[in-house]
């Protein structure tokens, strides 16, 4: 099939968004349909976006620019793109996470909307009611059965399209560029984390935890330069590492260096900026990066993260507001290499048989050929 992508977000950027959404088209590819995606100008400065992203094929990334950054500016912007749709080949599939874009494509192949949160901003929930209103819609894409409820709650009714729950992804381990040289001590465990630095990531767990565990080196990859320094600056501890953004294509040459991996999430946890609060419907992409690579893990008990993880079986759930238990359940893991590989297997395991992008792809896409 010809897929036309439409993103709302900036291609290259720093922000998990675009990671996603370039590796869900690069699985489009791979099962063989022709992509193209659309999206907003780069935000971070990065020539090939493919290289950036470390994807393994190329399509075409057209850059949509916005006069603005509200409503009408968006709007506009769907106009142009919907230009952009006539010109050529028409599509075969209109996919996107761009409600605007998608509520003003025209009319010339189903349409699939992925989001990954329950807007509250009304100009985008108003996008939102247009496109679910078009017969041309095919269906809705959601990462957990918990944003699927609150979605089907919000705007369900007679007429509504059929709610899909596809989570989060990662590729199976391969090729990865050469492993950086880490900074610490020699032979001491490494723990580590990969992600962002925003609120409600846990980053003042992690660093209690290093002030409570001197004997370990805690390396934390990700964050903007300001994120960085918020957290580094004030209580910098000598077995504290900040390695800031990494190329995403770059990351995963990190996490086998570590022995204990952490997804420290909060009670609340925001996107970029603070726009809006997602720990209820969460689908942590680092998570499925962590079991891809057979790390173990530490992570919140929080009731949407069992839709992935078990305690004891694939990871160590812990409760996020209670630093010793995350210090007991760490120094467990380092105590037994036995408990640290059976919980590493089995999360490979469950991302190879079902958790792949590739077989994302095959999922959103059923009967839509």
């Amino acid at each position: 099939m010809r897929i036309a992508y439409l993103h709302s977000g900036s291609i290259p950027s720093v922000y998990a968004n675009g990671i996603h959404v370039m590796r869900m088209c690069d699985a489009f590819t791979e099962a063989g349909h022709d992509v193209t995606l659309y999206a907003l100008p780069g935000s971070y400065p990065a020539d090939d976006p493919h290289a950036y992203y470390g994807t393994r094929h190329r399509f075409p990334v057209r850059s949509v620019p916005a006069p603005d950054t509200g409503a009408a500016g968006y709007r506009e912007r769907a106009a142009r793109v919907s230009e952009l749709l006539t010109d050529g080949a028409a599509p075969d599939l209109i996919y996107g996470r761009d409600a605007y874009s998608l509520a003003l494509a025209p009319d010339l192949a189903p349409l699939v909307y992925e989001t990954h949160l329950l807007w509250d901003d009304p100009d985008i929930r108003r996008a939102e009611r247009e496109l679910l209103a078009r017969p041309s819609l095919a269906r809705v894409v959601v990462i957990t059965h918990a944003l699927a409820r609150d979605f089907r709650q919000a705007h369900g009714g007679p007429g509504t399209p059929p709610v899909l729950v596809a989570p989060d992804c990662a590729d199976p381990p391969g090729s990865y560029p050469a492993p950086p040289r880490l900074p610490g001590r020699p032979g001491v465990p490494r723990i580590g984390y990969v992600g962002h630095l925003y609120a409600g990531r846990g980053i003042d767990l992690i660093l209690d935890l290093a002030g409570r565990l001197p004997g370990l080196d805690f390396h934390l990859v990700g964050g903007t330069p300001e994120d960085r320094a918020r957290w580094e600056e004030p209580g910098r501890l000598p077995n504290v590492y900040f390695h800031g953004h990494r190329p995403p294509g770059a990351v995963r040459a990190y996490v086998p260096l570590f022995d204990v991996v952490l997804a420290p999430y909060q009670k609340k946890v925001y996107a970029a900026g603070g726009l809006g609060e997602t720990s209820r419907w969460a689908s942590p992409l680092k998570l499925f990066e962590y079991l891809a690579h057979g790390r173990a893990i530490v992570a919140s008990d929080l009731p949407v993260l069992h839709e992935i993880l078990q305690d004891r079986v694939n990871c160590l759930l812990r409760p996020p507001d209670d630093p010793a238990a995350w210090v007991a359940a760490i120094t467990e893991l380092l105590a037994d290499p036995a408990l640290r590989r059976a919980l590493g297997d089995e999360g490979r395991r469950q991302v190879l048989d079902r958790y792949t992008w590739r077989h994302r792809a095959a999922d959103v896409l059923a009967g839509l050929h």
